[in-house]
């Protein structure tokens, strides 16, 4: 009776303890959900059509197959292409809910703070810096002007009289904002909700340049549109002949950069798994077609490094801002 006792004492034991180790901590990891769990939504501060479009889209494409759900992506155009991250700022940091991120989330908090209604040093989990936008002044190809220095001459001769587009507000004008300043030039300045419907104005003859990222490139190439200058710290290989902003002492950061956030307090396990698969479907050979096909330069960088470029566009943005004198008083 006594040896049964004892018996029964220790198949207890063992039971307790099988019921500890199956708590465990491997219980628990197998426990978690998996992740992502339902389709993620990234979210594109610009319309359908144009250069970011077909390369996020194809990203999202490749990015699906790693992370084994769909990636979706939703359109949010306006607001100086911020409203994606308004959104993704209040949405769950579960990964669930990403942004396209342009150079403007970094302008927009400088000068309207209180409508930006975020903090890109704080606001966000910054998940992978993907690639460049290139940018360009372009007009017609029957408009007299065959050079950046003709028609600069041609807009100090006749004040307000060129009516150039843009996509939003404190977007692609503000380097023609310098150069109005530094010779003299009165624009007209028409803001538009996307590069598409500026690039359509143009071919339309409502307008009579667009200062836009390379949604024009097909049209320059065709022959329908001609390009005057670019943004880039160099020429271009595909218009070798096209100067740089720079090459006229204009002084403009080279590259508009663009990367995929989240909100903040996002799980490093996920950002980690987030930042893996949109890396592996960037240099995947389709997307790089993609890129190849707009001149969208690859500027990679992880999360960590990209939230310390987060910090500094923060501050580049500002000193542009203080020489145009934009930035708004203090309090």
């Amino acid at each position: 009776m006594k040896g049964t006792d004892q018996s029964r004492r220790g198949l207890a034991r063992l039971a307790a303890a099988a019921g500890m180790a199956a708590s465990g901590p491997g219980s628990a990891a197998r426990a978690q959900p998996r992740f992502p769990d339902r389709p993620v939504r990234l979210l594109l501060p610009a319309p359908p059509g144009g250069p970011g479009d077909a390369a996020i889209r194809a990203l999202a494409a490749i990015a699906s197959h790693s992370l084994g759900q769909p990636v979706v992506v939703e359109h949010r155009p306006g607001a100086g292409a911020t409203l994606a991250a308004r959104a993704v700022r209040d949405a769950r940091p579960d990964g669930q809910t990403l942004a396209v991120m342009p150079v403007t989330v970094f302008r927009l908090p400088l000068l309207m703070p209180s409508q930006a209604g975020f903090d890109p040093r704080t606001d966000f989990t910054w998940v992978i810096q993907l690639t460049g936008l290139l940018m360009g002044l372009v007009v017609r190809a029957e408009s007299p002007w065959r050079s950046f220095p003709e028609f600069l001459e041609h807009a100090r001769g006749h004040p307000g009289r060129i009516a150039y587009g843009f996509p939003g507000v404190n977007t692609t004008e503000l380097p023609l904002e310098i150069i109005a300043r530094r010779e003299g030039i009165e624009w007209n300045a028409v803001p538009f909700r996307g590069g598409t419907e500026s690039l359509q104005a143009l071919l339309g003859g409502q307008i009579d340049a667009i200062a836009e990222t390379s949604s024009w490139m097909p049209h320059v190439e065709a022959g329908r549109l001609r390009l005057l200058v670019v943004y880039s710290a160099e020429r271009v290989p595909r218009f070798p002949e096209v100067p740089t902003l720079r090459e006229f002492g204009i002084t403009w950061p080279a590259d508009s950069a663009a990367g995929i956030a989240g909100p903040r307090g996002m799980e490093p396990a996920i950002t980690r798994k987030l930042h893996d698969a949109f890396r592996e479907a960037l240099f995947d050979p389709s997307v790089q077609r993609v890129l190849e096909r707009f001149d969208m330069p690859v500027n990679y960088l992880g999360s960590e490094d990209y939230a310390r470029e987060a910090a500094r566009l923060f501050e580049q943005e500002r000193d542009v801002l203080t020489r145009l004198g934009r930035l708004p008083p203090p309090g």
